[in-house]
C-alpha cells in the first residue's frame, strides 16, 4: 500500500455534478427523517424543533456564542461542568451567522449543521470516489445519513460541522494538497478534540511520504516544503484552543484535561466502557442490550480491519482508528458514543462497496428499509433519552 494509494474517479464533470445524486439522496433521507420526528413529536403534544435545538449540547454551543466562556455549573457531587470543554468553532459561527442575519442563536447552529451536514456528505462522496468510484460514493454517503443516530446530522451539534472539515481534510491530503488539507485539519481542530484524528492523518501520511522519497529519492523542494508546511499548520487549531485553555485556567498545557475531568470525560483504554457493557448482564433484560453493544463493538472492528484488508489510503486508516479510539476508549457518558462514532464514515466504505454491486433493485430496497428505521429510531431516540 502506498500513502497515496488512491484510484481517481471521473472527473471530466464537476465535483459538485457527481455528487448530485449523493446529495439528492442525502437530503431526502434527512428530510424523511425529520417529518417522522415531526410527527411523533406531535403525536407526544412536543415540538420537534427545540428537540433540534435547545437540548444538551447545543444548549451550551448557544451560551458560547452568545455570552462567551466562563460559565460553569457546580453539582452536588462537586463535578464541574465548564463551558471551556466546548471547542469555538461551532458557537463562533453561530454569532457570525446570528449577526449577519435576523437568526436566533440556537436558529443559527441549525442552520450551520444542515449546511455542513451537506457539505459533509459532499466530502464523503468525494473521498469514497477518489479511493473507488462514484458508485461508492453515492452509497457512503447513503450509508452516512441512514445510521441508527443519523438525526444528530440535523442538530445543532458540532458533529456534521466535524465530519464535513475532516472528509475535506482527507480528501485534499489525498489529492496531495498539503497545504489545504491542513488548513482544513486546523479548522476540524478547533471544532472537537476528536480533531486530532485529522491532525494524525495529516502527520503520519506526511512521515510516510517522506520515507518514500527518500527511498525513491524522488524529493523535490517545492513538495517537501509545502508537506512540511502543512504538517506544521495541521495542529494550529487543536493546540491554540487547548493552549489557550490552560493559559484561561492558570493550570498550565494540560489545563483541559482538568476541565473534561470535570465532566468526567478522559481516556482509560476502554475500561470504563467495558465495565459499562459487563454491567448489562446482571439481568436478563440489560443482557439483550449488552448483547448489542458487544455485537456493534465487534461489528465496527470488523468493518476497520475489512477496510485494511482491502488497503484503504493510509490517511483513512488512520483517521478512523483515532476516532474509534477515542470513542470507544473514553470515559465520557457511554450514551453519547454512538454520535461520537458518526465522524467515523471511512468504516462505511467496505459496506458502501458491497452495496454498490450492480443489484439496483436489492440496493435500493436495503436502502430505503434502513432509511425508514433510522428515521423512526431517530425520532423514538430523541423524544426518549436523546443523545446527551
Amino acid at each position: 500500500m502506498t500513502v497515496l494509494d488512491v484510484r481517481a474517479g471521473d472527473t471530466r464533470a464537476p465535483l459538485l455534478r457527481r455528487a448530485a445524486p449523493a446529495l439528492l439522496g442525502y437530503a431526502a433521507v434527512r428530510a424523511l427523517g425529520l417529518v417522522v420526528l415531526a410527527v411523533w413529536s406531535a403525536a407526544r403534544g412536543k415540538s420537534a424543533y427545540p428537540l433540534l435545538t435547545a437540548r444538551w449540547d447545543s444548549l451550551w454551543y448557544t451560551r458560547v456564542a452568545e455570552l462567551g466562556y466562563g460559565y460553569e455549573v457546580r453539582l452536588p457531587n462537586g463535578d464541574v461542568h465548564s463551558n471551556l470543554a466546548f471547542f469555538p468553532l461551532l458557537p463562533w459561527l453561530e454569532r457570525l451567522l446570528h449577526a449577519l442575519s435576523p437568526l436566533s442563536y440556537a436558529d443559527a447552529g441549525c442552520t450551520v449543521s444542515v449546511l455542513a451536514s451537506l457539505a459533509a456528505a459532499a466530502g464523503i462522496f468525494a473521498v469514497a470516489e477518489r479511493v473507488y468510484d462514484a458508485r461508492v460514493g453515492v452509497c457512503a454517503v447513503l450509508l452516512w445519513a441512514v445510521l441508527p443516530v443519523g438525526i444528530v446530522q440535523s442538530m445543532a451539534y458540532s458533529e456534521s460541522l466535524f465530519t464535513a472539515l475532516a472528509a475535506w481534510s482527507l480528501y485534499a491530503l489525498l489529492a496531495g494538497r498539503w497545504v489545504s488539507a491542513a488548513l482544513l485539519a486546523s479548522l476540524a481542530g478547533l471544532t472537537r478534540p476528536v480533531g486530532a484524528a485529522v491532525v494524525a492523518a495529516v502527520w503520519v501520511t506526511g512521515v510516510l511520504s517522506f520515507v518514500r522519497d527518500r527511498r525513491e529519492r524522488a524529493e523535490e523542494g517545492a513538495s517537501v516544503g509545502r508537506r512540511v508546511l502543512g504538517m506544521l499548520l495541521a495542529p494550529l487549531g487543536a493546540a491554540g484552543y487547548v493552549l489557550w485553555v490552560g493559559h484561561r485556567t492558570g493550570k498550565g498545557p494540560l489545563g483541559y484535561l482538568d476541565v473534561q475531568a470535570g465532566w468526567r470525560n478522559g481516556f482509560d483504554g476502554g475500561y470504563a466502557f467495558a465495565r459499562f457493557v459487563a454491567d448489562k448482564f446482571t439481568s436478563f433484560p440489560s443482557a439483550l442490550a449488552g448483547v448489542g453493544l458487544i455485537v456493534g463493538v465487534a461489528l465496527l472492528l470488523w468493518l476497520y480491519v475489512v477496510g485494511v484488508r482491502q488497503c484503504q489510503p493510509v490517511a483513512l486508516l488512520v483517521y478512523t482508528g483515532v476516532v474509534l479510539a477515542l470513542a470507544l476508549c473514553a470515559s465520557s457518558y457511554f450514551g453519547s458514543k454512538p454520535r461520537l462514532l458518526l465522524p467515523a464514515f471511512p468504516v462505511l466504505l467496505p459496506l458502501a462497496r458491497a452495496l454498490a454491486r450492480p443489484h439496483i433493485t436489492k440496493s435500493t430496497l436495503v436502502t430505503v428499509g434502513l432509511a425508514v428505521a433510522s428515521a423512526i429510531y431517530g425520532a423514538f431516540w430523541l423524544n426518549g433519552s436523546g443523545p446527551p
